[in-house]
């Protein structure tokens, strides 16, 4: 892995956060279970909080590990079965179909983004994405490319990987503090960055499912903006090494082996 003065990056490309612009927190295995201090009442009802990093450039070249879980915590995507192995996987229902469908239609028509890993349960979805906002109408050989040092760029699938803006230095986080409730004002979302990608998704399955709702003519509410069929917030985590990313991508592939003891049924 070579390291510069502001970012990794490992020996297939990938771009991970410098942990010198992450805040020294205790580790802790993955786990999605609500406490209260991450749970907070609008309306005098349970609503998820954001775990976005603050003022982190959701646009930058990284690799992020993503989580979305359906509305109420549904599960309406389908069943975990078991296959002539002994081995569960996911059997989709027709509304799981429709978000995979669009899951994929998203990587297609956004050139900056590339699918790592992903797995999609009765309930929510799981992923690595990786975001490599680089210049659409470079025509440099990007076998060849290389950075200012000389050093190859280019990992194994031919992707040149453009350096994320330097971050600013930012205090650092008080992690045993309570998560402030954060007020919802109009998003400003930056072209091409996670939160850009997220509403698109939902928003083409929002209308996909609708489509399909009138098509069948289904006696279930629509989903609109008052009626999400995916929570309003996401889970998002910025991978900071590789040993990191090894990890989470073990997490993603063995969820359906892990779905009875799963904090997110």
């Amino acid at each position: 892995m070579d390291i510069d003065n502001n970012y990794a990056v490992d020996t297939h490309g990938r771009v991970y956060l410098p942990l010198t612009c992450v805040p020294t927190i205790k580790s802790t295995p993955i786990n999605h279970k609500p406490t209260k201090n991450k749970m907070a009442k609008f309306k005098n009802k349970y609503r998820s909080e954001s775990h976005r990093r603050p003022n982190w450039d959701y646009s930058a070249n990284a690799l992020y590990f993503l989580t979305i879980v359906t509305q109420h915590r549904i599960c309406n995507l389908g069943d975990i079965v078991v296959d002539t192995d002994g081995r569960p996987y996911i059997q989709l229902s027709d509304f799981g179909n429709i978000v995979e469908t669009e899951w994929h239609k998203s990587f297609d028509i956004r050139k900056e983004l590339f699918l790592d890993e992903f797995i999609l349960m009765p309930n929510h979805l799981h992923a690595i994405v990786e975001i490599n906002n680089r210049d659409v109408n470079d025509t440099t050989d990007d076998e060849n490319a290389t950075d200012d040092d000389g050093r190859n760029t280019v990992d194994t699938h031919g992707r040149a990987y453009q350096q994320p803006p330097p971050l600013q230095p930012q205090p650092p986080i008080m992690t045993n503090d309570p998560i402030p409730i954060i007020k919802r004002n109009p998003p400003i979302r930056l072209p091409q960055s996670i939160s850009s990608f997220i509403a698109g998704f939902k928003s083409a399955v929002n209308s996909k499912i609708d489509d399909y709702i009138d098509e069948k003519q289904l006696k279930i509410p629509k989903y609109n903006r008052n009626n999400h069929f995916f929570l309003p917030n996401y889970h998002d985590h910025i991978i900071r090494n590789e040993g990191e990313y090894l990890r989470i991508k073990n997490y993603i592939i063995n969820n359906p082996v892990n779905w009875e003891k799963d904090t997110l049924r």
